[in-house]
């Protein structure tokens, strides 16, 4: 899986938000905070598609799109980003996040295991 750019992680914040979608249900999603064309969002679209960050099916001819990963997935490998660039050793915890309008509390303690688990496979010997 590519990793998501910025950009990309406002797209996959909507698709958390509301589920799967259309790209017209996802441009009236994103047209606040991105403000991009029809034809800009079904591109990002198609390229988050070959990054296998969304899938996309047809459903009654319509593409309609959805997250290829788990929403704590791609935040615990945003987060190893974050932490390696910061050089930070040990675990980030999950706890840091609490104020999350996106995590609810079972999503924390996903996260939190999840940065633990990486934590320990990067300090085997």
């Amino acid at each position: 899986m590519g990793d998501p750019s910025e950009l990309e992680l406002e797209v996959m914040k909507a698709f958390w938000r509301r589920g799967a979608m259309s790209v017209r249900e996802v441009q009236a999603a994103i047209a606040d905070p991105l403000g991009w064309s029809a034809s800009t969002t079904r591109t990002v679209l198609e390229r988050m598609v070959a990054k296998d960050l969304l899938d996309r099916d047809a459903v009654h001819g319509l593409a309609v799109y959805r997250p290829r990963k788990a929403k704590v997935a791609v935040i615990g490998g945003v987060l190893k980003r974050l932490r390696g660039l910061l050089d930070i050793d040990g675990p980030l915890p999950a706890s840091a996040f609490s104020g999350s309008q996106l995590l609810d509390s079972a999503e924390l303690a996903e996260l939190e295991a999840l940065l633990a688990a990486k934590d320990e496979e990067e300090n085997r010997p």
